[in-house]
């Protein structure tokens, strides 16, 4: 529960002092452990389209939040300070998101492969890591996306 509470305040202060797009979309942690993390981003204004589905936009947000906030999640655990950039980003659209959405992500181990990479080699590395997002009062299980980003690692410079 505390890790929960210091994500979600370290996420309302990356999106209030250095990224405003989080800010303004609102993303809550509302699940974190050592294999997953789930966040949940609102279906409202701020994250429509002209079709009443959840925007584009919002949905980068979200899988952008779930795959960057968990790999740090990972380093603070780990004690290690490492810069975090995106590579690139792939989705794929299933069905329409017509409610509140809930981004998963559960690779950890991909995740903590690449740390070691990272730490044994010193050098910046690359690794692709996967999610998906529900709609949690539609269906848990069934997928509205699924999505791909590359993380790239590297020590960071004190």
């Amino acid at each position: 529960m505390k890790s929960l509470f210091k994500a979600n305040f370290f996420l309302k202060a990356l999106g209030f002092f250095k990224i405003p797009l989080i800010w303004y979309v609102n993303p809550k942690v509302i699940a974190l452990s050592e294999n997953e993390i789930r966040v949940k981003i609102k279906l409202r204004r701020r994250t429509k389209n002209h079709y009443g589905t959840m925007y584009f936009g919002a949905i980068a947000v979200g899988a952008d939040i779930c795959t960057g906030l968990f790999t740090l999640h990972i380093l603070q655990q780990r004690k290690l300070k490492m810069d975090l950039l995106f590579k690139d980003f792939k989705i794929n659209f299933i069905k329409r998101p017509a409610g509140d959405v809930v981004f998963v992500c559960n690779d950890a181990k991909k995740i903590n492969d690449l740390i070691d990479k990272v730490v044994d080699s010193g050098i910046r590395v690359n690794k692709t890591v996967k999610g998906y997002a529900v709609i949690p009062l539609v269906n848990s299980k069934e997928k509205v996306c699924e999505f791909e980003l590359t993380i790239s690692l590297k020590q960071a410079v004190n």
